[in-house]
C-alpha cells in the first residue's frame, strides 16, 4: 500500500471477470462501525458512507470482514440469503427490528475460499452464516438498497497484523473482478471507557490522527507494528480484533492507490469513527 498525491493509477482499471466480461476494479474500505446504535444514529459518518457508496459504481458483490465473526481457521459465508444477526444485548428495542436483506454470493464465496487456501489459510465455506452487526450496520449506509450480494469472511482466532495483511493480499484479486472488499472494525475500541468513562479522552483522537497519517502516508510498517509505534495503542485497542480489519483492507489495496479519508468524528467520547477507502472515485468538483 502506498498513498500518492495524484489520482489512482489507471493501469489496473480493467481485468477479466469470472463471466469473461470486463469491469471497473471495485474499491476497498475500512469502515468504523462503532456501537450498534450507529444503525439508528448516523452521526457524521452515515451520510459520508452513503455518498461514498454512490461513487463506487456497481459492484458485483461485497466481501466483508468483521471482528464479530471469529473462528478456528477461516470460514467464508456461502449462504444464499443471509439472515440479519442481532448479536448484541441491552440496546434500544428498535435496533432489533432492523434487517438488511441483501442476497448472498455463494459463487464469489467459493472463489474467496480458493484464494485463501492458495495463500496458506485453512479456509472452508459456511452455508449457514448470516450478517452480524459489524457487517449489516455499516452496509445500511454504504449500500442502503441492499441489492448487492454480500458475504462475510471470518477472522481466525490466532489473527495478528501479519495475518491480516496476508489475508488482504490474498483477497485483493477479487477487487479486479468487481468485488468490493470491506474491513469493518473501529479505529479506536475501548469499551470499558465507553461504558464507564462518560467523557472525551484526548488519547482517542491522538491515536486516530496517528492512524490517518499512517494510512494516507502509505506506511505499511506503521500499521503492522502499530502496537509499538502508535500513541496509546493498548488503551485505544485493549484487544486487537477491531483494528485488524483496517490491516486487511490496507492489504487489499494496490501499489500507488490513493487512500481517502472518510471522516466520521468521535462517538461516546472515545470511539473514533474515521474510515478510509482505496480505489474510490473522487467526488466531482462543485
Amino acid at each position: 500500500m502506498r498513498a500518492t498525491s495524484v489520482p489512482i493509477d489507471a493501469r489496473a482499471t480493467y481485468i477479466g471477470c469470472m463471466d469473461t466480461n470486463l469491469t471497473h476494479s471495485a474499491p476497498a474500505f475500512f469502515i468504523s462501525h462503532g456501537a450498534p446504535t450507529f444503525a439508528l444514529q448516523p452521526g457524521q459518518l452515515g451520510p459520508v458512507l452513503t455518498a461514498a457508496g454512490g461513487r463506487m459504481g456497481a459492484a458485483k458483490a461485497v466481501l466483508i470482514v468483521s471482528p464479530h465473526w471469529i473462528t478456528r481457521g477461516v470460514r467464508v459465508a456461502s449462504t444464499p440469503a443471509p439472515d440479519t444477526i442481532h448479536d448484541f444485548g441491552g440496546f434500544p428495542e428498535p435496533l432489533y427490528r432492523l434487517s438488511y436483506r441483501a442476497p448472498g454470493a455463494p459463487d464469489w464465496a467459493a472463489r474467496a475460499v480458493q484464494l485463501l487456501e492458495s495463500a496458506g489459510f485453512a479456509a472452508e465455506p459456511d452455508a449457514g452464516r448470516g450478517l452480524d452487526h459489524g457487517a449489516w450496520v455499516p452496509l445500511r449506509y454504504l449500500l442502503p438498497e441492499a441489492n448487492t450480494p454480500v458475504f462475510q469472511v471470518s477472522m481466525p482466532r490466532d489473527f495478528d497484523t501479519a495475518g491480516a495483511w496476508r489475508m488482504g493480499r490474498a483477497l485483493a484479486p477479487l477487487r479486479a473482478q468487481g468485488v468490493a472488499i470491506v474491513g469493518s472494525g473501529s479505529l479506536t475500541h475501548n469499551l470499558y471507557e465507553v461504558f464507564h468513562g462518560g467523557k472525551e479522552a484526548p488519547y482517542a483522537q491522538e491515536f486516530a490522527s496517528w492512524a490517518t497519517r499512517a494510512v494516507l502516508g502509505g506506511d505499511t510498517d506503521a500499521l503492522l507494528h502499530y502496537r509499538a509505534q502508535a500513541p496509546s495503542a493498548e488503551r485505544a485497542h485493549p484487544t486487537e480484533e477491531h483494528f485488524l480489519p483496517l490491516v486487511v483492507a490496507a492489504g487489499a489495496a494496490t501499489e500507488g492507490e490513493q487512500a481517502q479519508l472518510l471522516p466520521g468524528g468521535m462517538t461516546y467520547g472515545v470511539l473514533a469513527m474515521d474510515s478510509y477507502a482505496w480505489g474510490l472515485p473522487l467526488p466531482e468538483a462543485a
